[in-house]
C-alpha cells in the first residue's frame, strides 16, 4: 500500500522513540532536526525503511537528524499536526505552558497549591457566562451614560419601564445565582455529586428562606439597622436557635467553604452506607446535615470573611489610594499564571453585593491597567510579527488581541505569548505601573475608579467605570507604554531572533525548493517574465565550480547525508576564498538570508543545490553577505554570497562547499569530474538531460 505523508510523519515520530521522547523539533533546508530525551530509543532500521526518509544522522548528545529533502517543510507540518505532538516544540499548547508555569511553584506547599487549584477550577468554567453578562452590562452602561435608558437610581423601574428592567435581569441572573454555579463546580472539583452542592446552596435562595426576614409574617424575627453602614441585619428563630439571615446573591466565599465541608461529610457517608443504597441515603443525609450547617454557620462566616477582606482593601484604598492603585496592576501579572487572582475576583463580587461599599467595587478599576498593559504588549508583538512575517505568532497575537480588547480575556495573551518570551514581562510591568499611577493620581479626589458591575475589562465595558475619563486615560497609558516598549526593544532575545529568522528563511526556502522540484511548468516562462521580455534559454551541459579550491569527492565530505548522495550526485570543494558564485545559469529558487544554501533551477530543469559549509545554518548569517534573492535570474559566475571563511572556521564549522544535482535520478546522467584544484567557473559535474 502506498505510503501517505501523514503515515510517514507518524512513522518518523515512532522511529525516533515516540512523541514523549522528543524535546523539540525544528528543520533546515533538507532535514528534520530532533532534540531527543534519549537518543538510544531511536530505531535506525525502521527510519531507513520509510520511503520519504533519505537518510538519518545521529549527532552529539541526544540530537538526531532525519533527511527529507525539499519536502521537509510539508513533512514538518504533518508531524507537528499529529495529536501526540501537541506538546512538542513549536506545537506546545497554551494549556501546557500554563501547567508548566504552575508546576514551578508546586511541591513546596502542597496544600496551598491544592487550595488555589480549587479556587481556579471553581470559577474557570463560569468565564463564558460572566463574560456574556459583562457585555450585557456594558450595553446597559452605554445606554445609561448617554441618558437613553436609566439603569441606575432608585426610581429606575418606573423610568426605564418593564422591558428594560427585564434586560437588566439578564445580567443580574449571572451574579445573583453565581453561588449556586460556584457550588456546582467546586463540588465537581472535590469529586462530590455537583448537583448536591448546587442544591444545598440553592436552599438559601428559595422564596421560603427569603421570606423569613418578613417580620409581619414571622414576628419572632428581629431586624436591626447598622447606623454606620446603613445595612439591615435580621435574625430568625429556627427550632429555638437564632439564625442570621443574609442575602447570598453574588456571594462566593459561602459556597467555597460549604463544599469543602460537604466533601468531608459526603465521603464519610459513602463509607458508612453500602453501595446499593448510597444513591438515596448519601444525598439525603448530606442535605439534612449541610443545609442547616450552611444556614446557621457557614453562610454567616462566609459573609464575615468577605466583608472583612473587602473592608481591609477598602481601608488601603481609602488611606493609601495611590499605593493601592499601583499595587493591584503590578500584582496581577504574577497572580494570573498560577491562578492566584481568583480570591481578588471573589472580593470584587463581594464588594458589588455589599451595601457597605454602596454596591461598588474599587478593585476592577486599577486592575484594568494590568489587562490593557497585557493587551498593549500583545499589540507590540503583533506589530513585530507582521513586520517580520512570522505568520504563526502573528495569528496567535491577532486572536489574543481580539479576545483581550473585545472580551477582556488576558489568558490567550499571557499563556500564548508572554510566558514564552520573558522579555515581555518587564516592559508590561512598566505599563502596569504607569496605568496604576495615573489611576491613583487622577482618581484621588473621587475615591478611585469604581464600578457597580463585575466587568471583564475590555473596550466594550469602559462605560461601567466611574470616573470614566480617569479610567480611559489610565488604560490608554498602560496599553501604549507596554506596546511601545515591546516594539522598541523587541520581545525576543538576540538568540531567539536569530533562531526565528533562520527558521523563517528556511521555511520559505524549503517551500520554494519543494515547489521547484514538483512543478511541471517550465522555468523558462518564469525567467522570461522576470526579465521583462524574452529570455535566452541556456542548455545545461556542465555544472561549474562555484568557488576556487580543492575538489573532493562527495563520498569524502564530512556530512553523512551528502556523502550518501541522498541529495543527489555532486562534489565538494574546500574553498580557497569566500566568493561563492552561481554554478549554472537559471533562476534562484532558494536563497536563504543566512547565506548557507542556494537552490538554482536551470532552464532545462536541472536542480542544483549549493550548500556553503557544513551545519553553517547555526551561524544565523554571521559572516555571510548574500548577493541574490529568490526568483532572481542569474548567469553562471554571478556572485551568490560572500563568506568570511575566517569567521566560519573560528566558529568551528567545516567550510567545505557542496554542489549537488538534487534531481539526479530524473536526468539521463550526472557525472562528477575528478581533479585536485579547480578555479571558479571550471566544470566539475557533467550533466545530460
Amino acid at each position: 500500500m502506498k505510503s501517505t505523508k501523514q503515515d510517514a510523519a507518524a512513522a518518523i515520530v515512532a522511529g525516533v522513540g515516540g512523541a514523549t521522547n522528543i524535546r523539540s523539533l525544528t528543520h533546515c533546508a533538507t532535514r528534520l532536526r530532533f532534540e531527543l530525551k534519549d537518543g538510544g530509543l531511536v530505531k535506525d532500521a525502521e527510519l531507513d525503511q520509510i520511503p520519504e526518509v533519505l537518510g538519518a544522522v545521529p549527532q552529539s548528545g541526544d540530537r538526531y537528524q532525519v533527511v527529507i529533502g525539499g519536502a521537509v517543510q510539508s513533512m514538518f507540518t504533518q508531524i507537528m499536526a499529529l495529536p501526540e505532538m501537541a506538546a512538542v516544540g513549536t506545537g506546545e499548547t497554551d494549556a501546557d505552558v500554563k501547567a508548566r508555569e504552575r508546576a514551578k511553584a508546586r511541591g513546596k506547599v502542597a496544600w496551598l497549591d491544592a487550595f488555589f487549584e480549587y479556587l481556579s477550577d471553581s470559577f474557570r468554567p463560569l468565564l463564558g457566562v460572566l463574560l456574556g453578562g459583562s457585555l450585557i452590562i456594558a450595553i446597559a452602561a452605554v445606554l445609561d451614560a448617554f441618558h437613553i435608558v436609566p439603569f441606575q437610581g432608585v426610581d429606575r423601574a418606573a423610568v426605564a419601564g418593564s422591558s428594560w428592567i427585564f434586560w437588566d435581569s439578564m445580567w443580574r441572573a449571572v451574579l445573583y445565582f453565581l453561588p449556586i454555579m460556584v457550588a456546582y463546580n467546586a463540588a465537581k472539583k472535590l469529586q462530590v455529586d455537583p448537583w448536591l452542592g448546587a442544591t444545598i446552596m440553592a436552599a438559601l435562595f428559595t422564596p421560603e428562606y427569603l421570606s423569613l426576614s418578613n417580620t409581619k409574617i414571622f414576628p419572632d424575627t428581629v431586624c436591626t439597622t447598622n447606623p454606620t453602614l446603613g445595612t439591615e441585619s435580621c435574625v430568625a428563630q429556627i427550632f429555638g436557635l437564632p439564625m442570621q439571615l443574609n442575602g447570598y446573591g453574588g456571594q462566593v466565599f459561602v459556597p467555597l467553604i460549604m463544599v469543602a465541608v460537604l466533601a468531608l461529610v459526603y465521603k464519610g457517608l459513602k463509607k458508612v452506607f453500602p453501595e446499593n443504597i448510597q444513591m438515596v441515603f448519601v444525598p439525603f443525609f448530606s442535605m439534612l446535615i449541610m443545609i442547616p450547617v450552611t444556614a446557621f454557620l457557614i453562610g454567616p462566616l462566609g459573609i464575615w470573611i468577605g466583608t472583612g477582606l473587602g473592608t481591609g482593601l477598602a481601608w488601603l484604598n481609602g488611606n493609601a489610594p495611590i499605593l493601592f492603585a499601583i499595587l493591584i496592576p503590578l500584582l496581577y501579572p504574577f497572580l494570573v499564571p498560577l491562578g492566584l487572582h481568583w480570591p481578588l475576583n471573589a472580593l470584587m463580587l463581594a464588594n458589588i453585593a455589599s451595601a457597605a461599599t454602596n454596591h461598588q467595587d474599587f478593585i476592577q478599576g486599577p486592575m484594568g491597567s494590568w489587562n490593557f498593559a497585557c493587551f498593549g504588549a500583545t499589540a507590540g508583538v503583533l506589530y513585530l510579527t507582521t513586520r517580520d512575517k512570522n505568520r504563526e505568532l502573528q495569528q496567535t497575537a491577532i486572536g489574543a488581541l481580539a479576545a483581550g480588547l473585545l472580551g477582556g480575556i488576558s489568558e490567550p495573551s499571557l499563556y500564548g505569548i508572554h510566558l514564552r518570551y520573558k522579555r515581555i514581562y518587564p516592559r508590561m510591568l512598566v505599563g502596569c505601573g504607569v496605568g496604576g499611577l495615573l489611576t491613583g493620581l487622577l482618581g484621588w479626589s473621587s475615591g478611585g475608579v469604581k464600578t457597580g458591575a463585575f466587568a471583564f475589562t475590555s473596550l466594550l465595558t469602559i462605560p461601567v467605570f466611574s470616573p470614566m475619563w480617569v479610567y480611559v486615560i489610565s488604560i490608554a497609558a498602560a496599553f501604549t507604554t507596554a506596546m511601545v516598549l515591546v516594539i522598541i526593544s523587541d520581545y525576543r532575545t538576540p538568540e531567539q531572533k536569530a533562531e526565528e529568522r533562520a527558521a523563517r528563511e528556511q521555511a520559505e526556502a524549503d517551500l520554494a525548493l519543494e515547489a521547484a522540484g514538483t512543478s511541471a511548468a517550465p522555468v523558462a516562462a518564469a525567467a522570461a517574465s522576470l526579465g521583462g521580455g524574452t529570455a535566452t534559454l541556456v542548455a545545461t551541459e556542465v555544472v561549474a565550480a562555484p568557488v576556487a579550491g580543492t575538489l573532493v569527492q562527495l563520498s569524502e565530505v564530512n556530512d553523512k547525508v551528502f556523502a550518501s548522495k541522498a541529495l543527489g550526485e555532486g562534489v565538494g570543494i574546500v574553498p580557497a576564498n569566500g566568493t561563492i558564485t552561481s554554478p549554472a545559469s537559471g533562476v534562484v529558487v532558494t536563497a536563504a538570508d543566512t547565506g548557507h544554501a542556494f537552490g538554482i533551477k536551470t532552464d532545462d530543469g536541472v536542480e542544483i543545490l549549493v550548500h556553503v559549509g557544513i551545519d553553517t545554518v547555526q551561524l544565523s548569517g554571521r559572516g555571510f553577505t548574500v548577493a541574490v534573492v529568490k526568483d532572481q535570474r542569474v548567469n553562471a559566475g554571478d556572485p551568490l554570497v560572500e563568506v568570511d571563511l575566517a569567521e566560519v572556521e573560528k566558529a568551528g564549522f567545516d567550510p567545505t562547499t557542496i554542489v549537488t544535482v538534487t534531481n539526479t535520478f530524473a536526468l539521463a546522467s550526472v557525472t562528477p569530474r575528478t581533479a585536485d584544484v579547480v578555479a571558479a567557473g571550471e566544470p566539475v559535474i557533467d550533466v545530460r538531460v
